[in-house]
């Protein structure tokens, strides 16, 4: 555990629902228009996203949240998202701006779409496999 969280002080590690449709399709997006390309990820259902999980004392189930960790800090939700926007650098970096936002009001959102995510997206029946390519970025 010491190793990854050592790795998130120069790669900050994004952990999401890896069965949602909008997550897998975040996870994507960051790959494709990251110019940074510092971002790790691990889906939350793996044995890393639960070593992950329980040693900042996170439930187990939590799918819920996408998780960053950067810095051996963890940030949840809305925190978490807006964090990876500004670790894709270039213009996304930008999005960051809306942590002007007071959490409580950007968390309701995050947590309305989170909600509905597999309503409105759909669900895959397994976690997503990295093509040879990218697997170094998949924890």
């Amino acid at each position: 555990m010491k190793d990854i969280l050592e790795l998130s002080k120069t790669n900050p590690i994004l952990l999401f629902d890896g069965v949602c449709n909008l997550c897998n399709g975040a996870v994507q997006f960051v790959i494709k228009y990251g110019s940074k390309n510092t971002l790790r990820f691990a889906a939350l259902q793996s044995e890393t996203g639960q070593q992950i999980l329980k040693h900042f004392n996170l439930p187990k189930e939590d799918i819920f949240s996408v998780i960053l960790v950067e810095n051996e800090k963890v940030y949840l939700r809305s925190s978490a998202a807006l964090r990876m926007y500004k670790n894709m650098g270039g213009l996304w970096s930008l999005m960051y701006l809306f942590i002007i936002i007071p959490r409580p009001i950007r968390d309701a959102v995050y947590n309305l779409i989170a909600k509905n995510r597999y309503k409105w997206f759909g669900e895959k029946e397994s976690c997503m496999i990295p093509t040879p390519e990218l697997k170094s970025r998949f924890l």
